[in-house]
C-alpha cells in the first residue's frame, strides 16, 4: 500500500485529504508546518508528498528544497503562472490550484505514482534510450554508449523527469552527492559529450539546451 504524506496547515483540508486518500486505499502521515513536514520527512520515506504552500514555520517553497527522489504535487491557492512554473523548475512533479476536484487530485496522484513505479524497476526509456539505474548500462537504439559517473548521473536526472526543464542549478543540486565535482562551467561540457556520444549511433538529438534556464530531454525526433 503507498503512503501519502499531507503537508498543509490547514487541520480541515488535511483531515479531509487523509480521509479521501484513506477511503482509496493510501496510508497517509499529516504534518501541519513546515518545521514539522522536515522532521517527519527525516523520520519517514512516503512515495508521494502533497504540499501546502502558506504554512507557519518553514514555508512550502522551502520545504520542497529539502525533498529529493520523491514526487511533490504543490496544492495552493496561488494561481500565478510564474509562481508554478519556478516551483515545477524547482523540483515539484504536478502543482493543483486550491480549490480543486478530488477526482482530478486522485488522477494526478495516480500518474505520479505510476511514474514511480517504472523509477523503482530500475528502467528508464526515452524514445529509443534506455537507461539501467541498477546496472548503469545506457544505450541508443540498442547499441551501448558508455558514459562517465557525472554523464550518467545527469542523463539519469533528466530521463526521470522527461518533461521538465530542469534548470542548472537544480542538475547541479540533485547530482552533488555523487558527481561533486561537477559545476556550472563544466556542466555544457558534460552534455556536449552525452550528445558526441549519442551521435555516433543515432541523428536524433536527445537533450535541448532551453536558453538561460537550463536543459530537457527533447521530444522533437
Amino acid at each position: 500500500m503507498k503512503t501519502i504524506a499531507i503537508i498543509d496547515d490547514d487541520i480541515y483540508i488535511s483531515d479531509m485529504l487523509r480521509e479521501l486518500l484513506t477511503r482509496n486505499g493510501y496510508n497517509t502521515l499529516q504534518a501541519y508546518s513546515g518545521t514539522e513536514a522536515v522532521y517527519m520527512l527525516s523520520e519517514n520515506s512516503p512515495d508521494l508528498i502533497l504540499l501546502d504552500l502558506m504554512m507557519p514555520g518553514l514555508s512550502g517553497e522551502n520545504v520542497l528544497k529539502k525533498i529529493s527522489d520523491i514526487p511533490v504535487i504543490v496544492m495552493s491557492a496561488k494561481a500565478d503562472v510564474n509562481i508554478k512554473v519556478k516551483l515545477l523548475l524547482d523540483g515539484a512533479s504536478d502543482y493543483i490550484t486550491k480549490p480543486f476536484e478530488t477526482a482530478e487530485l486522485l488522477a494526478r496522484i495516480a500518474v505520479q505514482l505510476r511514474k514511480v513505479n517504472v523509477l523503482k524497476s530500475g528502467i528508464l526509456e526515452f524514445a529509443d534510450i534506455i537507461l539501467n539505474t541498477e546496472t548503469h548500462n545506457v544505450t541508443v537504439g540498442n547499441n551501448p554508449v558508455k558514459l562517465t559517473k557525472t554523464e550518467f548521473a545527469i542523463l539519469k536526472l533528466l530521463m526521470q523527469n522527461p518533461s521538465q526543464v530542469i534548470t542548472k542549478s537544480v542538475i547541479l543540486d540533485r547530482i552533488s552527492l555523487d558527481t561533486p565535482d561537477c559545476v556550472e562551467s563544466s556542466l555544457k561540457v558534460h552534455i556536449s559529450n552525452i550528445r558526441r556520444k549519442f551521435r555516433e549511433h543515432s541523428d536524433r538529438d536527445y537533450i535541448e539546451a532551453v536558453w538561460g534556464i537550463g536543459f530537457k530531454m527533447c521530444e522533437k525526433s
